[in-house]
């Protein structure tokens, strides 16, 4: 890997993209430091030191949430909106006809993602900026002066405006580092907020337990090495072209394999998942200090079942984590449709008629692989409630699915610069030979 990255500076233009896309991190942390007005930054670290559904929203902002700057959505928005107009084609058949269009299809739905994403961060921005809002937990108010009345509603409508504008300033600095950078642009900006944080974290723990430091750095090498091997894990189904003759040529006859991930579903289980599970937990701490004595007893006992130190909370988060990764799994694979897409290319799997056979068998092996990655991905996400008996804490150097997006982020980047590098490889050796 530090070869490969050192043969990438030695050539001018991979140089260039490597620079450039530091330089576009550069600047998105800077952003990410310019907070909002009429901000209590004081009652901000106590809302984040209670509430963690904000801080999963604050690593998808690269750590901007935290300081409620005006990059404090980030990319959340758009990641949204890829997910909902994927699970939208399966059931809006112009959608999915999209879909099936190639280069043309795909840059249309990429046209839509971007129009959605526009209402979804103005709707995430008041529910965020109203969360802040209100005291709560024994916590004033983050963010003042919001509201509809007529003194609040046009320093409401520029905190909206600013956030909105915040996000799709990072989705154009993701895109630029799509084009002229180096790596999947929206994976990098996030991957350099969960790493700017990893300080942060280390300074915790040397003042909590410093010998947690090593314990932690121990487990989260094994787990590094089982998410690279999770991540890279394949099914290699053998696929067989039957021969066609036109004229005096034979095309076909060859014989290739389909690889079928272990984890195709990625970090979004967890996300979905963390997502549900913390939401009863916010809205009952809203009613803890109800004048109704119902409504608070039940307010404080939906908290406590819901609090993140309970066991009745992990077990609950490692089932949605499993559950979430077969649906994916199976949403992402209906659409592939790939017993068609190989009956239609005149291939076929050994042993097997094409069609709804091949698809049975298909989708019986997706089945049996994709437990593999659920379970792994769970084991993943309880990975702090598994280690805090060992340890005191659970307290991380990174969140379960930081670790999953470091590791692929790592992982896709190498995998283009040592594309790139075998490109030009090849361009010097033809141009030696010329």
């Amino acid at each position: 890997m530090l070869q490969a990255v050192a043969n990438a500076f030695k050539l001018p233009d991979l140089r260039r993209k490597i620079v450039f896309t530091m330089a576009i991190l550069v600047i998105y942390r800077l952003a990410s430091h310019v907070p909002i007005p009429g901000v209590d930054v004081e009652a901000l670290r106590q809302v984040f030191q209670q509430n963690q559904l904000l801080g999963l929203f604050d690593m998808f902002s690269g750590g901007a949430m935290s300081n409620f700057s005006v990059m404090a959505m980030g990319v959340y928005p758009f990641i949204t909106a890829q997910i909902v107009l994927q699970l939208l084609q399966p059931i809006i058949p112009a959608l999915e006809a999209l879909g099936k269009e190639g280069a043309a299809g795909r840059q249309k739905l990429n046209t839509y993602t971007h129009l959605l994403t526009i209402p979804l961060a103005f709707l995430q921005g008041f529910s965020q900026a109203s969360i802040l809002s209100r005291p709560a937990g024994g916590v004033g108010s983050v963010v003042r002066d919001f509201g509809f009345t007529a003194e609040s509603w046009l320093p409401t409508l520029a905190t909206l405006l600013t956030l909105t504008a915040g996000t799709m300033f990072a989705i154009w600095l993701g895109e630029l580092i799509d084009e002229r950078g180096i790596g999947n642009g929206l994976s990098i900006i996030i991957f350099g907020g969960i790493v700017a944080q990893i300080p942060q974290r280390l300074g915790q723990l040397w003042v909590s337990n410093p010998w947690a430091i090593v314990a932690f750095a121990v487990i989260t090498a094994i787990t590094v090495v089982g998410i690279v091997l999770v991540h890279e894990g394949q099914r290699r189904i053998p696929v067989q072209y039957a021969k066609r003759v036109r004229g005096t040529r034979i095309y076909g006859g060859q014989s290739t394999h389909i690889p079928l991930q272990v984890n195709s579903a990625g970090m979004i289980p967890l996300i979905f998942a963390v997502s549900i599970i913390m939401f009863p937990g916010i809205v009952a701490s809203y009613f803890v200090n109800a004048q109704n004595e119902i409504v608070s007893n039940i307010a404080v006992w939906m908290s406590r079942l819901f609090d993140s130190n309970g066991i009745f909370y992990w077990i609950v988060y490692f089932l949605f984590v499993v559950g979430f990764t077969f649906f994916y799994s199976d949403v992402i694979f209906q659409q592939q449709d790939l017993a068609g897409t190989l009956q239609r290319q005149g291939g076929f799997v050994p042993g097997l008629r094409p069609g709804a056979r091949t698809a049975e068998y298909l989708n019986g092996v997706v089945k049996r692989i994709t437990l593999v990655g659920a379970l792994f991905l769970g084991i993943i996400a309880i990975l702090p409630f598994l280690v805090k008996p060992l340890v005191g804490t659970s307290q991380m150097l990174m969140t379960s699915t930081g670790l999953l997006i470091v590791v692929g982020v790592v992982l896709d980047t190498m995998k283009q610069l040592e594309a790139q590098l075998l490109m030009r490889h090849y361009e010097g050796f033809i141009r030696r030979m010329g």
